[in-house]
């Protein structure tokens, strides 16, 4: 499957000091590895000055949207009635970004249009992982 959608989305990088500085950044979905969403940062949005890709699971955003959810370096809940946070943390430090609630499910509505909920095959991404890890073994 060749299947992908991005959607362009802005964020808002929450400061120490509570501020919001709007962020550009670019939602991925791809049938090919239909349990992962990537959330890419163009090089001026990130601390390293280059393109920087998050990679967490399609569930995790779907539970995120309605209640805190997630126990690793990606964590979402719902901020306000009409924002989401996503908190990144990462050997850098952490980051804090709203991003709108609307933008994020429409998002995660045209994944389930591309592969639906329990229709993943997970066989074919686990072997697809395994190939990779031991290519030239």
């Amino acid at each position: 499957m060749d299947a992908i959608i991005e959607q362009p989305i802005h964020a808002r990088l929450v400061t120490a000091d509570d501020e919001e500085v709007p962020v550009r950044a670019t939602l991925r979905y791809t049938a090919d590895d239909p349990l992962a969403v990537f959330l890419d940062f163009p090089p001026e949005a990130t601390l390293v000055g280059e393109d920087v890709t998050w990679v967490f699971a399609r569930a995790l955003l779907d539970q995120g949207l309605r209640a805190p959810a997630g126990h690793g370096d990606v964590r979402i809940r719902p901020y306000g009635p009409a924002r989401t946070l996503l908190e990144f943390h990462s050997p850098h430090g952490l980051a804090l970004l709203t991003f709108p609630a609307a933008a994020l499910r429409r998002f995660l509505r045209g994944t389930y249009g591309v592969v639906a909920a329990g229709a993943e095959d997970v066989g074919a991404v686990v072997e697809r992982g395994l190939s990779a890890l031991f290519d030239g073994v």
